[in-house]
């Protein structure tokens, strides 16, 4: 069954959030190496067991929100159903270089949630 895999958390300002939810939750925040900063957050549930993991980028839109990501065997087949079920695929899927693929949707309430299929072969 699909479930929540990954969170990603847009921000204005990604070194003063990361002190933020550092301070606040305990997470663990990492910068990956790269031309466009982009930071892995690793979290622990109540018992500090490993948790969802997430990540953390600059705000690139205004109305981008905390997105959290469905870990899902085909994205192609999902986006699909998202469509057919009155939903709205606002970021077509694309390639995580390694990782996997990704695509953004709308629910029919007008909510963000994103849809994620690893592939490690992702180019």
């Amino acid at each position: 069954m699909p479930t929540i895999v990954h969170f990603d958390i847009p921000a204005d300002n990604p070194e003063r959030a990361k002190k933020f939810y550092e301070a606040l939750f305990e997470w663990k925040i990492e910068a990956l190496p790269g031309p466009i900063p982009y930071y892995l957050i690793e979290t622990t549930d109540l018992n500090g067991e490993q948790g969802v993991g997430g990540g953390m980028a600059q705000r690139t839109n205004p109305e981008q929100k905390i997105t959290n990501f469905i870990g899902v065997k085909s994205i192609n087949e999902y986006t699909a159903k998202v469509e057919q079920l009155g939903g709205t695929v606002i970021e077509r899927k694309w390639q995580v270089p390694g990782w996997g693929y990704l695509a953004v949707c709308l629910d029919t309430e007008n909510n963000p949630f994103g849809l994620w299929e690893e592939d490690e072969n992702a180019e």
